[in-house]
């Protein structure tokens, strides 16, 4: 189906059928040999995951534990969630400083992430990234970039490398609605039109860059729009249910990887936080938020997996997942809470080329 007849804003439907992709194959987990099941709740401990995370991360900030800025995924996980899913493990993502949860989804350890949000030795950069620069060479993770809109033509660069080596990579490149009015998104979209780069562009379009509404930002609040400027194919759709995103991503992706062209996806989502951790979010009202969190993708998910058996009396196998994760997650803070901080060696070797001269 062409991309200009999905460009529409859509919602999935109220129970769509579970309809997995061809996927690598994983290790069974003990949720039951349903496959359709099995992989949905994949992908509900990962948006758990996430939001546990995301959830102790506010906790250490508040604590003083956790310095800079902090931007939380809370309400936007079936995005990177959904995205990352229609992945092959080789291929690449880039995104912005929301990035905790799409390092997670990627790949990364709780460890390395919450250790590298406190400062310490043992995280993803050593501890000197933070909490806008998560990178994870091994997982083909390539970085949250702190400057809006700048990483675009990086992403756009990174999928010309894969093209060049005709390695069969594609890349993702995530964004906010913000990022659209920026000279380096038009760059990398005009880049990878003419030169039919294997990256797909998704814009998570949240409903607020960082204050501002996009009432008050956008002549034209259909960012997918943008695309036809290009000649690009794009879709637009709500992220209400992982598995749609999934999907929809999926075309997007197995167009870039099979026909070598770039799609534009806008996804609206919400987050459920303010910008940043010194934000209160007053510019919104409390039955705003409580709308979208009726709508929680992570509710939706897990709402499923008790209607399909998994809630039953009797039944322990949600309850040990959910267990999973508290565990992971509380792990992960100790982890981070007793590691080193980074020494004079290593703030060295990441200043100056060559031995110190004393």
């Amino acid at each position: 189906m062409s991309a200009e007849k999905r460009a529409p804003l859509t919602r999935a439907p109220a129970h769509p059928s579970v309809q997995a992709p061809a996927r690598a194959t994983q290790a069974p987990s003990p949720l039951g040999a349903n496959p359709e099941l099995e992989h949905l709740s994949k992908l509900y401990r990962q948006m758990l995951l996430i939001r546990r995370v995301e959830e102790e991360s506010a906790r250490g900030y508040a604590e003083g534990k956790i310095g800079g800025f902090l931007h939380l995924y809370i309400g936007q996980e079936a995005v990177g969630v959904g995205a990352i899913a229609s992945l092959r493990p080789d291929d690449y993502v880039i995104t912005t400083y929301r990035d905790h949860g799409i390092a997670l989804a990627k790949g990364m350890s709780p460890r390395a992430l919450l250790a590298e949000l406190f400062g310490k030795v043992t995280g993803c950069s050593r501890g000197l990234g933070g909490s806008m620069h998560m990178f994870d060479k091994e997982h083909h993770m390539l970085g949250g970039y702190g400057i809006v809109g700048g990483h675009i033509p990086i992403a756009a660069g990174v999928a010309f490398a894969s093209k060049y080596r005709g390695d069969g990579r594609v890349t993702l490149c995530f964004f906010g609605e913000g990022a659209v009015s920026i000279g380096g998104f038009h760059e990398g979209m005009g880049l990878a039109a003419l030169w039919k780069l294997p990256i797909v562009f998704i814009c998570e379009n949240n409903e607020y860059a960082m204050g501002t509404p996009i009432s008050r930002s956008m002549s034209v609040e259909d960012v997918s729009l943008k695309a036809l400027g290009y000649g690009m194919d794009r879709d637009r759709f709500f992220a209400d249910d992982v598995l749609e995103v999934e999907r929809r991503i999926g075309e997007a992706v197995q167009r870039a990887r099979e026909q070598g062209t770039p799609t534009l996806v806008e996804v609206r989502t919400y987050r459920f936080r303010g910008h940043s951790m010194s934000d209160p979010a007053k510019y919104r009202t409390q039955a705003e938020l409580e709308e979208h969190k009726n709508r929680d993708p992570l509710a939706r998910a897990r709402r499923r997996l008790v209607e399909s058996g998994l809630g039953e009396p009797g039944d322990p196998r949600l309850d040990d997942l959910e267990k999973s994760v508290e565990a992971e997650v509380a792990d992960a803070v100790k982890f981070a809470h007793e590691s080193p901080e980074p020494g004079l060696d290593v703030l060295e070797q990441s200043t100056y080329s060559g031995p110190f001269a004393y």
